[in-house]
């Protein structure tokens, strides 16, 4: 595969980064893959590269543009302090705008008629769920998004197909959370929920390389049928 960085019209004249993974053996469709509130990390990248080696194009955009360009944080104490405070700053309605800014200019390629899906962990698993709800793409993938529960009026909206992963021990989108989401989609065919039941927070990038199979697996089939379908 080859990766570069391209830029996204934001409009009036701005424009954002996204990280391209370009397949070696396209199969003709397009995965926006959406970031945790770490911003574009190597673990993002690394996402971006495993859809890419199943055939897709894949896209990253740097929804943290407006607030800190290309900001990459790790895991330690201090940069956890900046990622929570990025994502009180953050605001999801625009993340979303510029979500479909990116799957306009994908449209937009020369001869392409295949599938826009996009794939989203954490932050970015609420905002492939509102990018459900709101934007012309042809299946959502949500890992472990945090705050659906916020955002439940938005199920009766859903345009497309959605799959939801859960981990049974993670804090941050709880039981009680996923109770609530799976009682507002429970009418909804196009709509499958799967809990990992000793996976934790953050398990499709660096949970047990079994969970990550499984999930890998499942997603893939989802995607799969959802070109089908249309």
């Amino acid at each position: 595969m080859n990766t570069r960085i391209e830029h996204i019209d934001a409009g009036n004249g701005a424009t954002f980064s996204a990280y391209v993974s370009e397949p070696a053996q396209p199969n003709g469709h397009v995965i926006i893959v959406l970031q945790e509130i770490f911003g574009i990390t190597k673990a993002i990248r690394a996402v971006a590269d495993r859809f890419a080696a199943e055939g897709y194009l894949s896209v990253a955009p740097d929804l943290f543009w407006r607030l800190e360009p290309g900001v990459e944080l790790s895991h330690s104490k201090e940069d956890m302090q900046r990622a929570f405070g990025f994502l009180k700053q953050f605001s999801e309605d625009l993340g979303v705008e510029d979500i479909g800014r990116v799957a306009a200019q994908v449209r937009a390629l020369p001869g392409f008629n295949g599938r826009v899906f996009v794939a989203g962990m954490c932050l970015g698993g609420k905002l492939a769920y509102l990018a459900a709800a709101r934007l012309d793409v042809d299946a959502a993938v949500s890992f472990y998004g945090v705050g659906i529960e916020k955002n439940l009026a938005e199920a009766a909206t859903l345009r497309c197909p959605l799959l939801m992963h859960f981990g049974g021990r993670d804090q941050y989108a709880p039981a009680a959370a996923v109770a609530q989401i799976a009682e507002a989609v429970k009418a909804d065919g196009r709509v499958a929920i799967h809990t990992y039941a000793e996976a934790d927070h953050g398990f499709y990038t660096r949970g047990e390389p079994d969970t990550i199979r499984d999930a890998h697996a499942r997603t893939l089939a989802f995607l799969r049928s959802a070109e089908e379908k249309k």
